[in-house]
């Protein structure tokens, strides 16, 4: 029985015979109307018939037009419950909208109704998106109608959560712009289409990272290096990926919601990271066939996983439930090996097939040998030429690892000699190569961050204006939504202001002791140290370890390495240094001396620089503020390009405080900068006094996480950055941007000059 209150003889009387007597009259809509009536009539009383006849008129009395009276009808004869509500509640929201956006949006609003349905199932989630398009019908009408017309692909992620954020998103990403308002909801706008690509009730990196680097470090006693590989343009799953010490885990995994999606990320993040901890160098290609490469590696795993086992039990019912593979089906390659993984670690699993039973058995006699990875080798290369024998169909670049956990083992490989692999090896590591190239070109993975244009340093250049000339646009981080906002911020060079460099020189001579203590460091910084090269072509001595190694390599019927010689060389410091400096409003406080904090952090910089100038280390300085997102004023006070001198001092001098500190968008332009530098490291050193905040902004942990990301994304592109603090009020927000290691608290603001210079220095030895 409906809900909906009754109505009195009188209203119903008349709503019925109003109804009915108006579409006699119309001859377009008389034949719909009287096929919807008969169908209704056997599904609704009396009562809710008058009901919905008041509906209908209230949507003939805003001009819904015919189409629209036609649509609604339409839905009411599909409507599936036989409750009469949602149906009310149908016609009161599109009399609304066609109030707001007219005839024609609010047709086409009711009908998208049955997309809807399919996408919630539920009335109350109906209710709810039905809501969601009455307030955007008031607040952007223009983009009622071609969003109806996308709502098969606006709703593709199923949940009603996702299209209010859509919507949401899109509001305030456009802040009252039509323009960029009909080009976000018509799906023309990049951030519109990640939106709704994305899987709404997934786990993806960016929420788990934080829990892995807690979960592995607890396993391995080691803090892990994470990163996110972005999805690729191709039907090929992604895997892990290990390059160095660097643990690459898919951004999301495909097909894993919730629970499973968690567990699968601890699998994966265990199991790269025990090749890091058991592993050891890297293996030759030499003369190997794919099939025997891929099989190298699946020795690989189970011997490493065989180790961590031993250590640590537990680790085999995290990676258990991954090995599902059945000794039946048809007899492929990727079958076989899938078996035969499995077969390496369940030693209840029962498989009579002959290559399976034989790789399970050489595996067997090799285990009083498990720390040698020359097994995997050995082991590899004979069971490759046994499954090349049996001509089994096998496609290198379709073929993709199983389990799901395990990484694509590239990172088993030494690729420097490529010329002693064959055409078709060569071939499938160039792809993997250009993969990586790829995802190096278009950004990292956020992201935490993320697998985008959006990563540091990826700037658009727009027309200049009177608020100063514009350098860039940046993206900046939606905390709300989890996604990023395209060319959300405005870099703007503010030229600077000119002191006297003499207030900076006289300053310097009232320091002298430290100027005295810092020059100390810069002649123990300026000798060379010298180094061991291990595995060289000749040298002035024998690399133990490497003859060794080549020993037996001619044992087990390889080719020897000839990099059996060892040699020193001097290492010298291959860094530049950008440093930023907050001259927010709160720099100009006062101290005790009657200073103010950026009258120490002048005098910090100008020492600092100094030193960085007979060191002859390249380095530049950057002074930043805001004044809301479309205004973060940049001031250069020294190029990387120009000597540290009179006229540096003098833009030094010439510093004041103002407005707010947007973090995220500076060292977002700082990677910008500094990426053009050739030096081997590059850091970005940033001082400040105070955590990120901006006038536009109300929450300042939104600022703190947009920050802490464009610090993964510099991190990602082999840029360090360290904060240097100011007091101990912005050490929390700082500590979540750079990491707890990265950041260093001063707490006596006078402490500064001394302490930033032996930040440095301790910074360049690294």
């Amino acid at each position: 029985m409906s809900t909906t209150a009754p109505l009195s003889p009188v209203q119903a009387t008349s709503a019925t015979q109003t109804l009915r007597q108006m579409m006699r009259q119309r001859d377009v809509l008389r034949a719909p109307f009287e096929a919807t009536w008969a169908e209704l009539s056997d599904r609704f009383s009396a009562d809710e018939l008058n009901a919905w006849s008041a509906a209908v008129l209230a949507l003939a009395n805003v001009n819904l037009g015919p189409t629209g009276l036609i649509a609604y009808w339409d839905i009411s004869r599909s409507h599936p419950a036989a409750a009469l509500t949602p149906l009310l509640e149908a016609a009161d929201a599109a009399a609304e909208i066609c109030r707001h956006a007219g005839a024609r949006a609010a047709a086409l609003s009711l009908k998208s109704l049955p997309i809807a349905r399919n996408a919630f199932a539920s009335e109350p989630m109906l209710a709810r998106w039905w809501s969601a398009l009455r307030g955007l019908s008031r607040e952007a009408p223009e983009v009622i109608e071609p969003m109806a017309q996308r709502m098969a692909a606006i709703l593709a992620p199923g949940s009603v959560e996702a299209f209010e954020n859509f919507i949401a998103a899109g509001l305030k990403l456009a802040a009252g712009n039509k323009t960029v308002r009909l080009d976000y909801f018509t799906l023309q706008h990049e951030l519109a289409r990640r939106l709704i690509s994305r899987e709404f009730g997934g786990v993806d990196f960016a929420e788990a990272e934080r829990h892995l680097k807690t979960f592995v470090t607890a396993l391995w006693g080691h803090v892990p290096l994470l990163r996110s590989l972005p999805p690729a343009d191709t039907a090929i799953p992604r895997r892990a990926s290990i390059a160095g010490p660097l643990i690459r885990l898919p951004d999301v995994y495909r097909g894993f919601e919730g629970d499973a999606a968690w567990a699968l990320y601890r699998a994966a993040a265990a199991h790269a990271h025990a090749h890091l901890v058991l592993g050891s160098d890297r293996f030759v290609v030499g003369k190997l066939k794919p099939l025997q490469i891929v099989l190298v590696g699946l020795i690989e795993d189970a011997r490493i996983e065989t180790l961590a086992m031993r250590q640590l039990p537990g680790l085999r019912r995290l990676w258990a439930p991954y090995h599902t593979a059945r000794p039946a089906g048809i007899a492929t390659a990727p079958a076989l090996l899938a078996r035969l993984s499995r077969a390496l670690f369940d030693p209840d699993y029962q498989d009579d097939d002959g290559f399976v039973a034989k790789g399970r058995a050489l595996f067997a006699q090799a285990l009083p040998r498990l720390n040698d990875p020359a097994i995997s080798r050995e082991i590899g290369m004979l069971l490759g030429n046994d499954l090349g024998q049996m001509r089994v169909q096998f496609n290198a670049k379709t073929y993709v690892v199983e389990p799901v956990y395990r990484d694509d083992n590239l990172g088993l490989w030494d690729f420097d000699e490529p010329p002693q692999a064959n055409a078709e090896v060569l071939e499938m590591f160039i792809d993997a190569a250009r993969i990586e190239q790829q995802e190096a070109e278009d950004g990292p993975s956020n992201t935490d961050e993320q697998r985008q244009d959006s990563e540091a340093g990826k700037a658009r250049p727009v027309a200049p204006d009177a608020r100063g000339t514009v350098l860039a646009t940046y993206p900046e981080w939606d905390r709300r939504h989890g996604i990023e906002r395209p060319d959300w911020t405005t870099v703007r060079e503010v030229a600077a202001v000119r002191g006297h460099p003499k207030r900076i020189i006289e300053a310097l001579d009232r320091a002298d002791v430290l100027r005295g203590r810092v020059a100390q460091l810069v002649r123990g910084l300026r000798v060379g140290r010298s180094i061991r090269l291990n595995r060289q072509q000749d040298g002035h001595d024998l690399d133990l370890d490497a003859v060794i190694d080549a020993g037996l390599a001619l044992r087990t019927g390889q080719d020897p390495d000839p990099r059996v010689f060892r040699s020193s060389t001097s290492k010298h410091r291959d860094l530049a240094t950008l440093l930023l400096i907050d001259t927010s409003q709160s720099t100009n406080d006062r101290l005790a001396s009657g200073a103010t904090v950026l009258d120490v952090e002048r005098l910090a910089v100008a020492v600092l620089a100094e030193a960085m100038q007979a060191l002859q280390d390249p380095f530049g300085l950057l002074a930043f503020a805001s004044d809301g997102r479309d205004d973060v004023k940049l001031t250069t006070v020294k190029a990387f390009s120009e000597s540290y001198g009179p006229d540096s001092m003098a833009r030094l001098d010439g510093l004041v405080s103002g407005y707010s500190t947007r973090l995220g968008t500076a060292l977002r332009h700082a990677g910008a900068v500094i990426s053009e530098r050739n030096s081997f490291r590059k850091l970005v050193l940033v001082l400040t006094d105070g955590e990120p905040s901006d006038i536009d902004v109300d929450d300042p942990a939104d600022l703190i996480e947009d920050a802490r990301r464009a610090v993964m994304h510099l991190h990602a592109r082999g840029i360090d950055s360290f904060g240097v603090v100011l007091g101990s009020g912005g050490m929390n927000a700082a500590a979540r941007i750079f990491g707890r290691g990265n950041t260093m608290l001063v707490h006596r603001v006078e402490d500064l000059p001394s302490r930033l210079s032996e930040l440095y220095f301790r910074l360049a030895r690294r």
